[in-house]
């Protein structure tokens, strides 16, 4: 071996050279050419975009003659859709630009991410001990209605978010006995409890207010920081406490999971249960104990729709307007880890942000852009990215021997 091999010859390089490291630096530089032309880079001429796009299928195109070739392939598309949207970019005027690529756009993406990193963290606890909850919807709805009655009751948001965090985890106790101890079909009762708290909260809502909030409803507050500069100030200087919580939420679940003995026997309750029950796992209290916790996460978000900036104060029914699935969805998209699971998030938080902000060229585009997230999910769940793998005792209801 030469000597110029020599130094190639270690382990940096070789994670460098590793196809499943450039696949998903290719998808990087394919999003980054996309991103060229608006604010704070604006390089508005078509030759960066098309550069760095060129350089992100290069990347793609050896990934995929590696062995990894879906993912080669999707850096591939990437990088055209770079490309295309780069370009597209360089042709809009730079007040439009400017309009919709601002600090409020980061602000208005992490608050619409907020719920959905409770919903997708509170699932992750539930499937990881192998219970599927596909009740989270109605679960956040729970926490949504309720929070807004503890906090208008209670005379302090304090409560509101006690009483929906209490609310959802009933909700989640009932399910987790027609799961976990009946051993009942997971899908169908968990599409059970979404009806049911849409018909609990709808029935309240309409004898306790007559259809219609009035008052002084106390509002969680925002945090604020100040001395951040105007545009760190305008992004991240004025967000809920919730959204604060969440990312507080991720981090806490990261370790809880994967850095503690609790986390251990958490997952080896979704991986094998009877393994787990062998050495003196209490399967059945871990699952409840899971299921409950899921139950009072997602709830959390729920309170964030009515008492948060979103809601303010306010409730309608169905107001979660399907969250809760999109948060399934998220926690899919991250394999089943947190900071996977808050990377989706934020990812459905930004498509419905921007989706605001490019009204100010075409409502039809901005109602078009909502499905990005959608798709993308798809092509996750298919495979094109990375496969997701579930816990392998997901859905399966344990009967003890």
């Amino acid at each position: 071996m030469t000597a110029w091999g020599q130094r190639l010859d270690n382990p940096v390089s070789e994670r460098l050279r590793d196809p499943s490291t450039t696949g998903y630096l290719a998808i990087g530089l394919g999003a980054f050419a996309a991103f060229l032309a608006i604010p704070p880079i604006e390089a508005r001429s078509p030759t960066w975009p098309i550069a760095v796009g060129i350089l992100a299928i290069a990347l793609g195109i050896w990934t995929a003659t590696r062995g990894r070739r879906r993912l080669g392939y999707g850096a591939v598309v990437g990088g055209l859709l770079g490309i295309g949207l780069g370009i597209l970019a360089t042709k809009s005027g730079t007040g439009n630009l400017e309009t919709v690529f601002d600090a409020t756009l980061i602000a208005q993406t992490f608050g619409f991410a907020t719920p959905l990193v409770f919903g997708a963290v509170a699932g992750m606890f539930a499937e990881r001990s192998g219970v599927i909850n596909i009740g989270l919807e109605g679960m956040m709805l729970m926490g949504a209605y309720f929070g807004l009655y503890g906090s208008d009751k209670g005379g302090t948001w304090i409560v509101g978010v006690l009483v929906g965090m209490a609310s959802g985890g009933l909700l989640a106790l009932v399910y987790a006995y027609f799961a976990i101890h009946l051993r009942a079909d997971q899908i169908v009762g968990g599409t059970a409890v979404n009806f049911l708290a849409f018909g609990i909260t709808g029935y309240f809502f309409q004898e306790t207010y007559n259809g219609q909030v009035t008052g002084d409803i106390s509002l969680l507050p925002n945090v604020h920081i100040a001395g951040l500069g105007h545009f760190l100030e305008g992004s991240i200087g004025n967000l809920s406490i919730l959204t604060w919580g969440s990312f507080a939420l991720v981090i806490v679940a990261y370790v809880v999971l994967f850095k503690t003995p609790v986390g251990l026997r958490l997952r080896a309750c979704g991986e094998h249960p009877r393994a787990a029950d062998t050495v003196g796992i209490n399967v059945f209290f871990v699952r409840y104990c899971c299921v409950v916790l899921s139950g009072l996460l997602v709830a959390i978000g729920g309170v964030y729709l009515t008492l948060g900036p979103e809601g303010n104060g306010t409730f309608i029914p169905g107001i979660t307007s399907g969250r809760g699935f999109i948060a399934l969805a998220a926690m899919i998209f991250g394999n089943w880890r947190p900071a996977g699971a808050f990377a989706a998030a934020l990812l459905f938080g930004f498509s419905s942000a921007l989706a605001l902000k490019l009204q100010v060229y075409s409502g039809q585009a901005a109602t078009l852009f909502q499905v990005l997230p959608y798709v993308l999910t798809l092509i996750a769940v298919a495979g094109v990215i990375g496969r997701t793998v579930p816990p392998a005792a997901e859905g399966k209801p344990y009967a003890k021997q």
